[in-house]
C-alpha cells in the first residue's frame, strides 16, 4: 500500500511526483491545480509523505508503511505543516504563523514541508507576506500551494512555483476508490461516482448519506417546474433552503461538540452565566464557526449549482445526440422531453446564466436568494 493509491487517475501526477521525491535536491515550491474534486489536498499530502519516506532507494518512496508516510498522510509528522481555512480567507496572522515555521529546521526528515490548502484564498497582505519565504526559502523546506487553478494565484507567486495539473478522475476509478477504500456497495459507489460528476468527497458523501441524495435529486429536479414566474421563485427559495439544510447537516453538530469541548477544557459551570474570561474564548470561537458556515454556504450553493447544471447538461447531450454519458440517468425520460421542447442554443443561454450566478456568489456580497430569484426566472 503506497501513499499514491488513493490518487486515482491521475498517473502522469504520480509519475511526477515520484520522480521529484527521488531527486536529491527538488523543486522549493510547487503548485497544485484541479478542478474541485480532483485531489489537490490528497496530491500534495501524499508528496509529502514522499518526501519524507524512510525507505533508502530513493525510487521507492512513498512506500505507506514505514513512520513517516504513515504520519505524515495523518497529519501528525512533526515535519509537515499544513494551512487550511474553513472561514472565507486566509488570514495574514495564519501566513505569517506558516512563513515562521518554514524557517525551522527539519527535526526527524529530509525535509520541512508547507501545506498550504487554499491558496486561492489568501488577500493579497497575506500573499505578500508568503511571497519573500517562497522567494528566499531555508535549503530544507518545501512548500505545496493548492487552488483550483493558476489564475487564482497571483503570478508573483506562481511564477516561483512547479505547477502540478490534476484532473478530475474517471467515473469508474471514483467509483472503484469508494469500494476498495470505504466498503460501499459496488452498484451505490458506481451511482455517486456519476451523479457527483467525478468529485471524490461529494461521491462518498452521496454514498453514504441517504438525505443528500434525495436533495441533490429535489435540486436536479427543479428545472421540470419552472412553468411560470410564481413557480421560478419557489424553485429559488427551494434550491436555496436545500443548500442551507445541506450546510447545515454538515456543521450543526460539529458546532457543538466543539462549543462543549471548549466549555470542558475551561471548567465552566453547567449552569448558569459564565465568567467574562470565559465568555469571550466562547465568542471567539462563535465568530469562527459564523465565518465557517460562510464559507460552508458558498460552497454548498455552488455544489447545488453544480448539481442543476448537470440537468442542463444532460439535455444539452440528448439535444446534440451526442452519445455521451449521462449524469442523471434516472431522469432520462425527463430530459429526453425537456430536450425536445428546446434547442441546444436556449440550453447554452441557461447554462451561461447558471454559471454567472455561480461566479457572483463568490466575488461578490450579492443575497443569494436574491440572485438565485432572477436566474430561476431566467431559466423559464
Amino acid at each position: 500500500m503506497s501513499v499514491w493509491e488513493d490518487l486515482q487517475g491521475q498517473a502522469p501526477v504520480v509519475g511526477q511526483l515520484r520522480r521529484a521525491a527521488a531527486q536529491e535536491r527538488p523543486t522549493h515550491a510547487w503548485l497544485f491545480t484541479g478542478p474541485p474534486g480532483s485531489g489537490r489536498s490528497n496530491a500534495a499530502r501524499a508528496f509529502a509523505a514522499a518526501l519524507l519516506c524512510e525507505v533508502p532507494d530513493p525510487d521507492l518512496r512513498g512506500c505507506g508503511v514505514c513512520h513517516s508516510c504513515r504520519t505524515a498522510m495523518s497529519g501528525s509528522h512533526a515535519d509537515v505543516s499544513s494551512v487550511t481555512t474553513e472561514k472565507v480567507t486566509i488570514s495574514i496572522e495564519e501566513a505569517r504563523e506558516l512563513v515562521k515555521k518554514a524557517q525551522d529546521k527539519p527535526s526527524t526528515g529530509r525535509w520541512r514541508v508547507l501545506i498550504m490548502e487554499d491558496a486561492d484564498r489568501m488577500q493579497e497582505r497575506s500573499t505578500n507576506v508568503l511571497l519573500k519565504a517562497i522567494e528566499e526559502p531555508p535549503p530544507r523546506t518545501i512548500w505545496l500551494l493548492c487552488a483550483p487553478s493558476p489564475g487564482d494565484v497571483l503570478v508573483t507567486i506562481r511564477s516561483r512555483c512547479r505547477p502540478v495539473g490534476l484532473r478530475l478522475p474517471p467515473v469508474q476509478d471514483v467509483a472503484e476508490l469508494l469500494v476498495r477504500r470505504d466498503g460501499i456497495d459496488p452498484e451505490v459507489a458506481a451511482d455517486a461516482a456519476r451523479s457527483a460528476q467525478s468529485h471524490v468527497g461529494v461521491a462518498k458523501r452521496l454514498a453514504t448519506d441517504e438525505g443528500a441524495r434525495q436533495r441533490r435529486e429535489k435540486i436536479v429536479r427543479l428545472p421540470l417546474s419552472l412553468r411560470s414566474v410564481s413557480g421560478a421563485m419557489k424553485a429559488a427559495a427551494d434550491l436555496v433552503a436545500l443548500a442551507e439544510a445541506e450546510a447545515a447537516s454538515s456543521f450543526e453538530a460539529r458546532d457543538a461538540e466543539e462549543k462543549a469541548a471548549l466549555l470542558a477544557s475551561l471548567g465552566a459551570p453547567e449552569s448558569g452565566t459564565l465568567p467574562p474570561s470565559m465568555r469571550s474564548q466562547v465568542k471567539r470561537l462563535e465568530e469562527d464557526q459564523l465565518r465557517r458556515a460562510k464559507r460552508s454556504k458558498n460552497d454548498y450553493f455552488d455544489r447545488a449549482l453544480t448539481d442543476l447544471l448537470s440537468f442542463y447538461r444532460d439535455a444539452l447531450v440528448l439535444a446534440l445526440d451526442s452519445g455521451t454519458d449521462l449524469v442523471n440517468e434516472s431522469l432520462r425520460a425527463e430530459l429526453e422531453a425537456f430536450a425536445g421542447r428546446t434547442t441546444p442554443e436556449a440550453i447554452l443561454s441557461r447554462m451561461e446564466e447558471i454559471n454567472e450566478v455561480r461566479r457572483r456568489l463568490v466575488t461578490t456580497n450579492v443575497a443569494p436568494l436574491l440572485a438565485i430569484e432572477a436566474m430561476a426566472v431566467s431559466l423559464l
